[in-house]
């Protein structure tokens, strides 16, 4: 993954570009309108302060390597809706996560999150070629889990007290991938229709 290109990733519902703070006035309303959108995540949210944070650690994380973040662009209203990232990059096990994903409440059910995971799948596997996409959520959060297996993840299994939250609860997190071998099954299956 090339850290120094600007990757804009795009179809007919949605643009995915680079996440930077010159997004925090359009997506600060919504973190202060919905602060609980990552109440299962350790990521800071919810004021200007603690979005000002996620969205520095985003672009830390791009400077190190580690993660490459996006600010979410939803064609339908025109606005910015929320952000997702590409995390926990090893090109050299040729793997990665999709996670640290929030949408606006109103954009929730809309079909545009299956947008972004399509548009973030079909990168991974057909231009970095990689071998195999993780996602992890919260064991509690029955919403995300759904929106994985409607993408044709595999759940794989939970590792307990995994993750320590905002508020110092230790959360369980469950594990789904899909792996390369996969992905012209899920993606005929899950993503019928979508642009190619």
């Amino acid at each position: 993954m090339n850290f120094q290109s600007d990757i804009v990733l795009e179809n007919e519902r949605v643009r995915l570009e680079p996440l930077g703070l010159q997004h925090l006035p359009e997506l600060l309303p919504i973190a202060q309108q919905h602060p609980k959108l990552l109440q299962y995540s350790p990521s800071p949210f919810g004021s200007e302060d603690g979005l000002m944070q996620n969205i520095e650690l985003a672009i830390k994380g791009r400077e190190n390597r580690e993660r490459y973040a996006f600010a979410i662009w939803d064609k339908q209203p025109n606005r910015y809706v929320g952000s997702t990232s590409f995390g926990n990059i090893s090109p050299k096990d040729e793997r990665l996560e999709i996670g640290w994903t929030w949408l606006a409440v109103a954009a929730q059910g809309t079909g545009l999150n299956k947008h972004c995971k399509f548009l973030l799948l079909r990168y991974a596997f057909e231009q970095l070629h990689y071998k195999r996409v993780e996602f992890k959520t919260d064991s509690r959060n029955l919403q995300s889990r759904r929106a994985l297996e409607k993408i044709g993840a595999q759940y794989e299994g939970e590792l307990r007290s995994h993750t320590v939250l905002l508020n110092g609860f230790r959360r369980t997190t469950a594990y789904y991938s899909i792996l390369a071998q996969e992905w012209p099954e899920v993606k005929e299956r899950c993503f019928w229709g979508f642009s190619r």
